[in-house]
C-alpha cells in the first residue's frame, strides 16, 4: 500500500496542486507521476472525479472569462473550465512544435486546415480574455509569437500568403489570416523587427502593406460600411468550442489590425525606400507594450463578435455594445497615407500585388479634437417615442442629405425633412455632469475639428450600432482641398486606437474608390 493511502483528501489535493502549479508555464506534468502512484491517489485526483480540483489549477495557470463585464455568457462550472483545460493543453504543446505553422503545398489538408482554424480561435479567444495569464502562456510556453511571424510571412507560411505573393496573387482573405492579423498586432513587439538583420522586417512589412492598403481586396468591415442599417447578417459566423459550449461568433475584419501594425512598424524606421514621412507623430502603441490592461480593453471586439452571429437578436439599428459611450471623446493625433494615383488606378484594375509593395507611400501627421453626442430612449415604456434621425447618405458619415444641424455646447440639434420638431442629442459632457444616461443609448453622432499640414478641417459622422463602426466626413474649412470620408474602428478602450481608411466622396459608395489608411491615438 503507498504511503498516499493515509493522508487525507485535503492533504493530498493541497500536495497535489503544490506539485501542479511548482511550475507557472504550460500543463502540470507534475502531477503525471503522482496520478501513477495508486489506484485511490488516481481516483481522487482524477479529472473525471475532482473537476474541482482541475478548475483550481486552471485558475492558476489561466485568466478565467470576463463574466462580470459580459453577463451574458453561461455560467461555467469546474465540468466546463476542465473541459477548456484539456483543450487548450493539447493546442498549446501542438504549437510548441511548431507543426502547423508551415505549409508543404499551397493546397492545405483538411486536417492541416482544422487544426488551424482551433488553434487561432482558441488563441484569439485567449487574448481576448487575457489579464495576463493567457500572454504568458501563448507567448513564453507555446512560442506563439515566433508561430504566428511564420505563420504570416515565411516564404513557406501556411498562411499561403507569401506563397501567393510569390505567384503575382493576393493572400487569401480568410478567417485563419483575419485571426492571426488580430493575434500579431495584439502581440506585436515592433523592436523584434528591428535588427542589423532586415528580413523578418521586409517579409512582416511587405506582407502587412497588402492587407492595410488593398482596400480593393481586404475590407475593412462587415456588414459593408455603406449600409448604416444592415438589413440581415452576413453570411460566415464560426461554432467554436469555448469552455464546453458552443460559441457562435463572426470573425473579425483583417484590415485594422494589418493597418496598425504596418503603420507602426513602418513608423519605426528612419529612412525607408517606399515611405515619405512628413514630420513623425507619435506611433500607436502596440497592446503588449501598453500597461495595465485587462481583458475589458477588449469587450467592444468580443460584443462584435458575438452580435454580427448572434440570429436570436435584432440586428440593424441596435446597439450591441461594441461601441463603448464616451471613448471618441477628446484630443487625437495620427497619421494618414495615400499611395500614387496611378499606382493605385493600376490596382482597381487588376495589377498584381508587386505593384502595391513597390509603391511609395506618404505619410502625413493631422490631429483631431472630437465630441460626441447620443440619444437616449427613455426607461419610462408609456414615455413619448424617441425616433432618431434617419439613415443617411454613406458618403457624408451616413447624415441624410439636406439635414441640417446646429453644435451646442450641451448637444447638437437635427431638423430633417419631413419632420416638424427638431431632435436634440445630449453632449457626453453633459451627460456626465448629469450623472448617468437617462435611458437606452439608440443613436450616437460625432462632430470635430482638426488641422493637418493640408489645412484646417471639420469632421462629422455617426457610430453604426451594429458593430461600432465608425464613419466621419471630413471638409476642409478653405474648400481648396474637398470632402473625404474617413471610416474605421477603435480597437481596444482606454489604451485603443482608431484604425481604419480614407476615401473619395465623388466616387459612388458602391463603387471602388480611391483610398488610404490612418491610425488615431489619443493624445497624452
Amino acid at each position: 500500500m503507498s504511503v498516499l493511502a493515509s493522508i487525507p483528501q485535503e492533504v493530498l489535493e493541497h500536495v497535489a496542486f503544490f506539485a501542479a502549479t511548482d511550475n507557472f508555464l504550460g500543463p502540470p506534468h507534475g502531477l503525471v507521476a503522482l496520478l501513477m502512484v495508486d489506484r485511490r491517489t488516481h481516483a481522487a485526483l482524477s479529472m473525471s472525479s475532482n473537476p474541482y480540483f482541475w478548475s483550481r489549477i486552471f485558475a492558476y495557470k489561466f485568466d478565467l472569462p470576463c463574466n462580470t463585464h459580459r453577463p451574458s455568457e453561461p455560467t461555467l462550472g469546474p465540468a466546463e473550465i476542465c473541459e477548456e483545460f484539456k483543450l487548450r493543453c493539447t493546442l498549446l504543446q501542438r504549437i510548441r512544435r511548431r507543426t502547423d505553422c508551415l505549409a508543404t503545398s499551397y493546397t492545405l489538408s483538411p486536417t492541416h486546415r482544422d487544426a488551424l482554424r482551433s488553434i487561432l480561435w482558441m488563441a484569439y479567444l485567449m487574448m481576448l480574455e487575457n489579464d495576463g495569464k493567457n500572454d504568458k502562456q501563448l507567448r513564453d510556453y507555446a512560442g506563439f509569437d515566433a508561430w504566428l511571424k511564420d505563420f504570416l510571412f515565411h516564404p513557406s507560411g501556411a498562411s499561403l500568403a507569401a506563397w501567393s505573393v510569390k505567384v503575382d496573387l493576393w493572400p487569401p482573405n480568410d478567417e485563419r489570416s483575419a485571426l492571426a492579423l488580430w493575434l500579431f498586432w495584439y502581440m506585436l513587439k515592433p523592436d523584434d523587427y528591428m535588427t542589423d538583420d532586415d528580413t523578418a522586417f521586409r517579409e512582416a512589412s511587405g506582407i502587412l502593406k497588402l492587407f492595410a492598403l488593398g482596400a480593393h481586396q481586404y475590407l475593412l468591415c462587415n456588414p459593408p460600411w455603406n449600409e448604416f442599417a444592415p438589413p440581415c447578417r452576413t453570411r460566415g459566423a464560426s461554432a467554436v468550442k469555448h469552455f464546453g459550449h458552443c460559441l457562435k461568433m463572426a470573425p473579425p475584419a483583417s484590415a485594422p489590425p494589418a493597418i496598425l501594425a504596418y503603420l507602426n512598424l513602418a513608423n519605426k524606421l528612419s529612412v525607408s525606400w517606399d515611405t515619405v514621412h512628413y514630420m513623425k507623430p507619435p506611433c500607436a502603441t502596440p497592446p503588449s507594450l501598453a500597461q495595465g490592461l485587462s481583458c475589458a480593453e477588449w469587450e467592444a471586439e468580443w460584443n462584435r463578435g458575438l452580435h454580427l452571429a448572434d440570429t436570436s437578436k435584432p440586428f440593424g439599428t441596435t446597439y450591441s455594445g461594441a461601441f463603448i459611450p464616451g471613448s471618441l471623446e477628446g484630443v487625437w493625433e495620427g497619421l494618414f497615407t495615400y499611395t500614387e494615383f496611378t499606382a493605385y488606378a493600376a490596382l482597381l484594375s487588376g495589377a498584381p500585388p508587386t505593384v502595391l509593395q513597390r509603391s511609395l507611400v506618404a505619410h502625413h501627421p493631422h490631429l483631431w479634437k472630437l465630441r460626441e453626442h447620443h440619444l437616449y430612449a427613455p426607461d419610462d415604456p408609456d414615455a413619448p417615442e424617441v425616433r432618431p434621425i434617419a439613415p443617411g447618405n454613406p458618403l457624408r458619415g451616413y447624415i441624410p442629405n439636406g439635414c441640417q444641424f446646429s453644435e451646442q455646447t450641451d448637444g447638437i440639434i437635427f431638423q430633417e425633412g419631413g419632420r416638424a420638431e427638431p431632435v436634440v442629442y445630449q453632449s457626453w459632457s453633459s451627460i456626465k455632469k448629469n450623472g448617468r444616461p437617462p435611458g437606452k443609448l439608440i443613436d450616437v453622432f460625432v462632430t470635430g475639428e482638426g488641422h493637418s499640414a493640408w489645412g484646417q478641417f471639420n469632421l462629422i459622422g455617426r457610430i453604426r450600432p451594429c458593430d461600432g463602426f465608425i464613419s466621419m466626413s471630413k471638409e476642409y474649412v478653405d474648400g481648396d482641398r474637398g470632402r473625404w470620408l474617413y471610416r474605421s474602428y477603435m480597437v481596444g478602450n482606454a489604451e485603443g486606437n482608431l484604425s481604419g481608411r480614407w476615401r473619395d466622396t465623388l466616387s459612388p459608395p458602391d463603387v471602388l474608390g480611391y483610398e488610404g489608411c490612418f491610425v488615431m491615438s489619443r493624445r497624452k
